[in-house]
C-alpha cells in the first residue's frame, strides 16, 4: 500500500474534502457513530464520494496511525467534467472522439486502456463514479504515463451521459458480442463515443438500451471474447484509420 496516496482521521479527510482534493474513495469503519462522523459523512454524500463500510482490522491493516475509524484514497488523477470538455472539442472545430469505461475493474486494463486512447487521440475518457478500478499509481505506470495526458472524467450517472452526449450529436456505439455487425463496417469519422464493458460482464444492459448502435469484434479461435484493453485498442485504431488514412 502506498502510504503517501492515503489519508486518516476526521479531520484530515474533512479538510480535503473542503479543499476540493480529489478522492478516489473512502473507507469507514462498520459501525461507526458520533457527532464527527455526522459531519464528515453528509460531506461525503454532498460531494458524491465513493465510500465503502469495512470491519475495523482491514484500516488496521492499511494504516498503524489513529484512523479514528475513516481512511480516504486520495487520487492519482485530476478528474475533469465532460461537460465542459464536450463544447471545447467543437469550439476547436474537432470531430468528437471518445471512450466510456463501464466499471473496469482491473487497474493494468484502465492503463493500457488510456496510453491506447491516447495514443489514437481519443479527446476524454468517461468512468462511472462507482464500481471500476481506483486510479491509483499502479495505473499511471501501466498507462505509461497517458493518465496525466489525456482528460479523465468520472460522474455518477452514466445514462445521462450518454443522454447528453446524444443530444450533442455525438453517436454512442457499444463494442459487444451481443452486436449484429462487425467494427470495421461502422463509420467512424463522425463524432462517436465508444462504450467498452468491465472484464466479466460486458456493458451494462441499462447502458446498451441506449446506445445509438452496437458493434463487435469477429473471433474465429475457440475463446470467446479478448482481453478488454487489447479489444479497445483494435477499435481505437480502425477509428484513427478511418479518420486519418482514407
Amino acid at each position: 500500500m502506498d502510504q503517501d496516496n492515503i489519508i486518516y482521521g476526521f479531520r484530515p479527510v474533512t479538510e480535503a474534502i473542503y479543499n476540493d482534493k480529489t478522492i478516489d474513495k473512502i473507507l469507514i469503519q462498520k459501525g461507526l457513530k458520533g457527532p464527527q462522523f455526522k459531519d464528515t459523512f453528509i460531506q461525503i454524500r454532498k460531494h458524491k464520494i465513493p465510500f465503502q463500510y469495512v470491519p475495523v482490522e482491514k484500516l488496521n491493516r492499511l494504516t498503524h496511525g489513529n484512523h479514528q475509524g475513516i481512511i480516504a484514497f486520495m487520487s492519482s488523477i485530476e478528474y475533469q467534467n465532460i461537460y465542459d470538455i464536450v463544447p471545447a472539442i467543437y469550439d476547436a472545430g474537432r470531430t468528437p472522439f471518445l471512450l466510456i469505461l463501464d466499471k473496469i475493474t482491473d487497474v493494468r486494463n484502465v492503463g493500457a486502456i488510456a496510453r491506447s486512447a491516447e495514443c489514437a487521440g481519443v479527446d476524454a475518457i468517461i468512468l462511472p463514479l462507482k464500481g471500476g478500478a481506483q486510479l491509483n499509481e499502479d495505473a499511471v505506470k501501466s498507462s505509461a504515463g497517458a493518465l496525466h495526458k489525456i482528460p479523465i472524467c468520472r460522474h455518477s450517472n452514466i445514462i445521462e451521459i450518454i443522454e447528453y452526449l446524444q443530444n450533442s450529436g455525438i453517436e454512442v456505439i457499444a463494442v459487444t458480442e451481443k452486436a449484429d455487425w462487425y467494427y470495421f463496417k461502422k463509420d467512424m469519422t463522425q463524432p462517436i463515443c465508444l462504450v467498452m464493458g468491465n472484464e466479466y460482464e460486458g456493458i451494462a444492459w441499462d447502458y446498451l438500451r441506449k446506445c445509438n448502435d452496437c458493434i463487435q469484434i469477429p473471433m474465429v479461435g475457440t475463446i470467446a471474447s479478448l482481453n478488454v484493453s487489447v479489444a479497445t485498442g483494435i477499435v481505437l485504431f480502425e477509428a484513427v484509420k478511418q479518420r486519418n488514412f482514407k
